[in-house]
């Protein structure tokens, strides 16, 4: 079974979330026992044509093109379209009376965001949610059936379960308890929000991540607070990443808004508690003990929230165990086994109907 993979062009200019998901899910693929070769399609030389299957990750910048062209080559699709959970059906009313207001101001010239992501949700054979929270987004936001979509959870690579705190305190030169917040350094993910908030913690804030030129200014907000410890990107691939994890005292994200953030199955296979945005579609049974949602900019909230963590962690071993069955093999499994279904056929008419 052939299956390439796709996404929007300038995906891998930078490193996030998505670029993870994407690099796992192909090795895990590719490591599984099942005769799979899955691989990045090199749109310029490649036609789809030449693959049983695409795989789309991400329904936005365009990728509704992607799937458009391989339903025209005839060749089925899956997207995992990483729909923030924001929304629901009174904000797919809006964006659908927005779109209209657009089409016709400028006689259906103009396509909305919201119009080019239904339509890659349309058309695709399958869907990909996350979460059930995902799930509801698609399904409420864009009047996408239930039944068509499938629920596959992101992986964890064993490297964050096994992560060792040493090195890293080693090198960094970091002793005693702080809070780690892990990601691209941007207005929408907050750090600065997260910093203002810890101002009365007596605790490091340690951020990992780049800004972008555009954000220069609000990188250098951050480096003028002597409680902020910046130390830059790490590949994901970096020991140093996974032992900074397990160093922390407490992983924060207080963003505008996370789909299925893996910075928070990654800390927490390294056994560290969280402190996360409320606006998330990340669903973990019984993670009470280890996770506190807070709404993305209520500062007083979050520091309340760090100082109870801070103050009673729960115990590190009983963090891994909620996290342990997200291993990368059998979410690649789970995968392979969907893209078998539709290549049978059972799946496009069960759930397309076509």
């Amino acid at each position: 079974m052939r299956i390439g993979v796709l996404s929007y062009p300038m995906l891998f200019q930078r490193d996030g979330g998505l670029q993870v998901q994407v690099r796992e899910t192909i090795a895990a693929l590719n490591a599984l026992p099942q005769s799979l070769s899955v691989q990045l399609v090199d749109v310029r030389s490649e036609p789809l044509a030449s693959y049983d299957l695409i795989h789309v990750f991400s329904a936005i910048n365009g990728n509704h093109r992607l799937v458009e062209t391989a339903q025209e080559a005839g060749v089925p699709v899956v997207l995992s379209p990483l729909v923030s959970p924001g929304w629901d059906r009174t904000a797919g009313l809006r964006a659908r009376l927005a779109e209209r207001c657009a089409g016709r101001l400028t006689g259906w010239q103009v396509q909305t965001s919201y119009a080019q992501m239904r339509r890659a949700l349309e058309l695709a054979d399958l869907l990909i949610a996350l979460g059930p929270a995902e799930q509801a987004a698609i399904a409420g936001g864009f009047g996408i059936g239930a039944e068509r979509i499938r629920i596959i959870p992101n992986g964890i690579a064993p490297r964050f379960f096994e992560a060792d705190p040493r090195p890293f305190r080693q090198q960094t030169g970091i002793d005693g308890a702080f809070v780690l917040m892990v990601g691209a350094i941007s207005p929408y993910k907050n750090q600065l929000g997260l910093a203002q908030a810890m101002k009365e913690l007596g605790v490091p804030l340690v951020l990992i991540g780049r800004a972008a030129r555009s954000d220069e200014l609000y990188l250098q907000a951050l480096q003028r607070l002597p409680w902020v410890r910046l130390l830059g990107g790490l590949l994901h691939e970096s020991p140093l990443l996974a032992g900074a994890y397990a160093a922390a005292s407490v992983l924060a994200l207080p963003s505008r808004g996370e789909v299925f953030p893996l910075t928070v199955l990654e800390a927490m296979a390294a056994g560290t508690p969280v402190v996360m945005t409320r606006e998330s579609a990340l669903a973990i049974d019984g993670a009470g003990i280890a996770v506190q949602t807070v709404r993305w900019d209520d500062q007083e909230g979050l520091a309340r929230a760090l100082r109870a963590v801070l103050a009673a962690p729960p115990e590190r071993q009983q963090v891994r165990q909620l996290v342990a069955r997200y291993s990368w093999p059998k979410v690649a499994g789970e995968m392979a086994d969907c893209y078998a279904a539709l290549l049978r056929g059972e799946l496009r008419r069960a759930v397309s109907g076509r």
